[in-house]
């Protein structure tokens, strides 16, 4: 089962912010974030509130859920106000979004469109699973609106597919980016993922070519996590599998940076690499320098000036509150001004742009991070904080050491 959503201080019916929420409130950059809680299958590896039924209670069908969406759009808009919001970047993900039909996720990006406006070159990105689209429909996407393509392609190797349970071919990812370039996409995803369990070097090579072989103009490659409640951790657990081993997933990583680079791919975070700044995941990248969304969709996380809130998992309870005209947010959490600037290290020290030395209070960390290799030293004489390829591995310790 997905995991269970953090505690938080109650929500008001009405879904009102705190007036230090609307402080500034159109300032800061602001998107959409859309859950489609819906798949086909559901991952041995994957924790995400997602739902394998086609029909989940009043409200909560394939077929009820744009009309469900675009309620809470509007209610996002009353909750906001009046204030001028344009739409930087509107992400849809899940699940899989694609199981719907394309003219329902334009359904709602209208009314994105229609209650706030989307800013003059929005971004507009869906996920999908490499066989949940055709020709046709990413032909009706992009005439909705819709300017990026994220496809989870995970492996090229069978083998490796079948132990995370994805069941898709291995060759399908890339014939999807390239439908995708021929409905007019300038601007596509590929999601893979290393260290599965059974995974060698070698598969992992072949599963970088073939993504670098498709011609996406953007890789974002993760170590797999084993989550608590999944089936793979059970497999893990019962010793069917063994466990992903840190070691091997460095190496994999640092496989992973030499390949792309050669292939003109250059990281911008972590674990994110683009052939050129325009390929950029703008919508990553107003999460990750502290801008302003609103998560629509059951379990969907949203964050308005220091408070964030998050919604009731299941979608039948999401839909009931809309249907009664009560906010769906479970519950929320003001953010101190000392959580925020954590936050802010944690999360804009893993960009290639660093961080600012002069707030970075612990000087003696810092130091013996530019001692030991992990930080850039001609950035440092400029007064940023840029990891180094080895800092890049050690990104999370560091961060540790900084905020502790």
């Amino acid at each position: 089962m997905p995991s269970t959503l953090p505690d938080g201080d109650p929500v008001p019916p009405s879904g009102e912010l705190p007036a230090s929420a609307l402080d500034g409130l159109g300032g800061r950059p602001f998107g959409f974030y859309v859950h489609v809680p819906f798949c086909v299958t559901r991952c041995g590896y994957c924790d995400f509130n997602t739902y394998t039924a086609s029909e989940l209670g009043p409200g909560a069908s394939h077929a009820d859920y744009a009309a469900t969406a675009v309620d809470e759009v509007r209610r996002a808009r009353a909750v906001l106000g009046a204030a001028e919001l344009p739409v930087e970047t509107v992400f849809f993900g899940g699940g899989t979004p694609t199981l719907l039909p394309a003219r329902d996720l334009v359904r709602i990006l209208r009314a994105i469109d229609e209650e706030f406006g989307l800013a003059p070159g929005a971004e507009v990105t869906t996920e999908a699973n490499p066989e949940s689209v055709t020709p046709g429909y990413l032909e009706e996407l992009r005439r909705g609106g819709f300017t990026r393509m994220s496809f989870g392609m995970q492996s090229a190797r069978e083998h490796v597919l079948k132990v995370l349970d994805r069941h898709h071919t291995p060759g399908r990812a890339g014939q999807a980016v390239r439908e995708a370039r021929e409905a007019g996409f300038a601007h596509v995803n590929l999601d893979l993922i290393y260290s599965t369990p059974g995974e060698d070097d070698d598969d992992w090579r072949a599963s970088l070519a073939a993504a670098i072989e498709a011609g996406p103009d953007h890789v974002s490659a993760y170590s797999l996590i084993v989550e608590e409640g999944t089936r793979l951790a059970a497999r893990i657990r019962r010793g069917e599998l063994p466990m992903p081993d840190d070691d091997v997933a460095a190496d994999r990583y640092l496989i992973a940076e030499s390949m792309l680079a050669e292939a003109g791919f250059r990281w911008y975070e972590v674990s994110n690499w683009a052939t050129a700044e325009a390929g950029r995941c703008r919508h990553n990248l107003l999460y990750w320098t502290g801008g302003d969304w609103w998560g629509v969709g059951p379990g969907a996380h949203s964050h308005v000036g220091g408070t964030r809130w998050w919604n009731v998992k299941h979608p039948a309870a999401y839909a009931q509150r809309l249907a009664s005209g009560v906010s769906p947010a479970h519950a929320r959490e003001v953010l101190t001004p000392e959580d925020r600037a954590v936050e802010r290290i944690m999360l804009e020290l893993r960009l290639a742009d660093g961080f600012p030395l002069a707030e970075l209070d612990r000087s003696a960390v810092v130091a013996r991070a530019l001692a030991d290799g992990l930080l850039e030293t001609e950035p440092f004489k400029r007064g940023r904080a840029v990891l180094t390829l080895r800092g890049r591995l050690l990104a999370d310790a560091l961060v540790r050491d900084l905020v502790s």
